[in-house]
């Protein structure tokens, strides 16, 4: 049988039993309202520096949700903490203090080696 010209990609499905959820855990135990959160947008609409920059506060934290945890310090360095986020969110999420507790987490956990491969 003769090639087609291209080939089959690996899957690209979320192992969720193997990713690493400790980000996730720290952020409830810190601002319970992340529960809470309907995933509208509006934090990312509102972002100042999401208007200059990639950064997107709706998908830093639907990856923090699925424990997709890697250069998250990066991301998280984009932010400007500007509070609009919080100032526009309907349901009252304390996204500045997510953004904190994000930023609390990756120092007290520098030993990680996801984190020092950035």
């Amino acid at each position: 049988m003769g090639k087609f010209g291209f080939t089959i990609s690996t899957g690209r499905q979320i192992d969720y039993d193997n990713n690493d959820k400790s980000l996730h855990h720290y952020i409830i135990k810190q601002e319970p309202s992340i529960q809470i959160c309907i995933g509208c947008g509006a934090c990312t609409a509102s972002c100042t520096s999401g208007h200059y920059t990639h950064f997107n506060f709706r998908k830093l934290q639907l990856l923090i949700s699925r424990g997709e945890n890697i250069n998250i310090e990066q991301e998280i360095s984009k932010c400007m903490l500007c509070g609009k986020c919080k100032l526009i969110c309907p349901r009252g999420v304390n996204t500045r203090n997510i953004i904190f507790s994000i930023k609390r987490w990756i120092k007290e956990n520098r030993s990680f080696s996801y984190i020092n491969s950035i």
